[in-house]
């Protein structure tokens, strides 16, 4: 039995550029309520950055504005699947079509923006190819769409999804099987690149079974931990604090936190989270607007002179 009861999410999200970089190449944006009318959309995405992918903090962007467009229009489709069968297409949907879907935009998208933006260069230079425009723009990708009977969400290279469920067990559900070797990961930019698209799928049966928390950040966070027991640390932490103290306290702190992170991995690092209130608990003051929210971590700045919480730390001593 489908439980259809409206769900209210609270988010919060930010991004901090790395130490050392010229500029913030990741990407974010969260909007919606998590109801069947308007699902909650999260995505998080990280150009990357090298001077192979000279234009990624635009392909970033690309990644994040072309899977929101789509998941609205999933969203839609999702409203009137809520049975069993037509669940099952809809699986179907997001296991095959629309990671093609979402390459293909996305390729779209930078080829169209190279063909606005060529570079000035000798009448006798040879015109790049389009895999090697697309290359330009390379990045990762991590989004999700929070439904009152469905949450699912897709990954294609680096980064992490972090659920923490009804019954306070945390889960990495697209973590790959083996991590990625050093600064080496599946891209939007690569050959076939929607075989590479992981999805999490799962249906909402009972109200009361809906994960208490959803977290999508860059692995600008997680590689600023010395293991992955440290990461899962974090998010218990935020967890906690986010039950204790609802967003605005966390939503103070976590520029910092994120900055503390980006100084340990050297990285641009982002997290976009979404937090379920108890079906009774009191519509959050100005949820609709942080609903909204989106944007990069050029925006941003590490909260000057921060009090010390009892903030989840970070392990490792190396930086990069």
């Amino acid at each position: 039995m489908v439980t259809l009861g409206v769900r209210r999410w609270e988010t919060l999200a930010d991004s901090v550029q790395g130490v050392n970089k010229r500029r913030n190449q990741d990407w974010y944006e969260c909007r919606g309520a998590g109801t069947g009318e308007s699902p909650l959309l999260l995505a998080v995405a990280d150009g990357h950055g090298s001077a192979a992918h000279a234009r990624s903090e635009l392909g970033a962007r690309f990644a994040v504005d072309r899977f929101m467009g789509l998941a609205e229009h999933f969203g839609r489709a999702a409203a009137d699947c809520q049975g069993p069968g037509r669940l099952s297409r809809l699986m179907t949907y997001a296991r095959d079509d629309f990671p093609r879907a979402l390459v293909h935009e996305w390729r779209q998208a930078a080829l169209g923006h190279w063909d606005r933006n060529r570079p000035v260069v000798e009448e006798a230079s040879r015109e790049p190819g389009t895999e090697e425009k697309v290359v330009l723009y390379g990045t990762t990708l991590i989004g999700a769409v929070l439904m009152p009977w469905l949450f699912v969400a897709w990954q294609i290279g680096d980064g992490d999804l972090a659920v923490v469920e009804h019954d306070g067990t945390l889960s990495r559900p697209l973590a790959p099987a083996e991590e990625d070797l050093g600064d080496e990961t599946e891209s939007l930019c690569g050959r076939d690149a929607w075989r590479s698209v992981r999805m999490h799928w799962a249906p909402v049966f009972e109200e009361a079974r809906t994960p208490r928390l959803v977290v999508l950040s860059t692995d600008g966070l997680s590689k600023s931990f010395a293991s992955a027991d440290g990461y899962r640390s974090f998010v218990e932490g935020l967890a906690g604090r986010l039950a204790g103290e609802g967003g605005a306290g966390v939503r103070e702190v976590l520029p910092r936190w994120l900055a503390e992170a980006a100084r340990h991995s050297g990285d641009d690092t982002t997290l976009a989270a979404a937090l379920r209130f108890a079906r009774d608990a009191p519509e959050p003051a100005g949820a609709e607007a942080e609903a909204e929210a989106g944007g990069n971590g050029e925006s941003t700045a590490v909260a000057a002179g921060a009090a010390e919480p009892d903030e989840p730390k970070t392990e490792t001593e190396t930086e990069t």
